[in-house]
């Protein structure tokens, strides 16, 4: 039997090579197998059929964040997705590690040889955020709930040095007071019933926009519902619930952590700040989506 290479079936059905190496790797198309990191298709090989195909969901995006997550392919959205989301996240939060330190933590599951001293923290909570980008992509679909963030916040800081302070009530809702930015915000006894009435004024809305959500996100952060990570859990929100509206996502990125907190700060007087932020922020991410030739509405 003779065998072609991707790129020779890429140019006789007119798709991208990208698309041909994930059939390959998928089993979608029958009878290729690997030479060392070069996939041998049969020459008499088609296009997978589509008739039947089962989708998780309407949301192309969703759709191919779940399959590179469960065949844990390298190098493509998912892939990038976990790192960009996670270095930032955890970098506006004060994070020391680089994006290629992050980058090596999610491909290898090792910390690089570094000349400087890194927080232990810093490593687990990287790697805890990877758990947490996968529970969103899985449940995207699924109703936000408080069970649902408080599982955020726990898997979040497991293992850290803070979760064996008992005070600090990993998972659950804060103990003590706390601020945010120098800002009060919702005192302890005062949580449990302004999460019910955000979720719930949030439900309410039957199909919700873009802005419906950063709303919900600025309702979460000024009740500041955990002890510390509310920032990471909220963006961690944003993220899923743009997913579970079909909606394109974004990622805030560090340098565009002074214009986030300061939306953040001017809500209630300007809400087009964080708006337009955010807005900056998907514009960013769709730029990867077209590289990824992830269409989006």
């Amino acid at each position: 039997m003779k065998y072609i290479s991707v790129a020779e079936f890429s140019r006789k059905w007119h798709i991208p090579e990208r698309t041909v190496r994930n059939y390959c790797a998928t089993g979608k198309i029958q009878g290729v197998f690997l030479t060392g990191k070069t996939w041998n298709i049969p020459e008499g090989a088609g296009l997978p059929e589509k008739g039947n195909k089962k989708t998780f969901s309407p949301n192309l995006l969703l759709n191919h964040l779940k399959e590179q997550k469960d065949m844990k392919l390298k190098g493509g959205i998912y892939h990038r997705t976990q790192i960009d989301l996670t270095y930032n996240s955890n970098r506006i939060e004060g994070s020391k590690l680089t994006h290629d330190q992050t980058r090596y933590i999610f491909e290898t599951n090792t910390i690089g040889v570094s000349k400087e001293i890194v927080n232990v923290d810093d490593i687990i909570e990287t790697t805890n955020h990877f758990r947490c980008i996968d529970l969103i992509i899985d449940k995207a679909k699924s109703k936000l709930t408080e069970s649902f963030i408080k599982k955020l916040h726990f898997l979040l800081k497991s293992s850290t040095s803070d979760s064996r302070k008992e005070w600090f009530n990993i998972g659950d809702y804060k103990k003590l007071p706390n601020e945010a930015g120098g800002n009060e915000t919702c005192p302890p006894k005062e949580v449990a019933i302004k999460m019910k009435a955000a979720l719930s004024k949030y439900h309410r809305i039957e199909k919700k926009t873009f802005e419906d959500i950063i709303d919900f996100h600025y309702q979460f952060e000024i009740i500041h519902p955990f002890q510390d990570g509310n920032g990471r859990v909220g963006r961690l929100i944003m993220f899923k619930e743009c997913l579970a509206n079909n909606i394109v996502p974004f990622i805030i990125e560090d340098d565009l952590k002074l214009f986030y907190y300061r939306g953040l700060q001017e809500r209630p007087r300007l809400k087009e700040y964080l708006l337009d932020t955010c807005l900056a922020a998907q514009d960013k991410y769709k730029k990867i989506l077209q590289y990824f030739e992830i269409g989006f509405r």
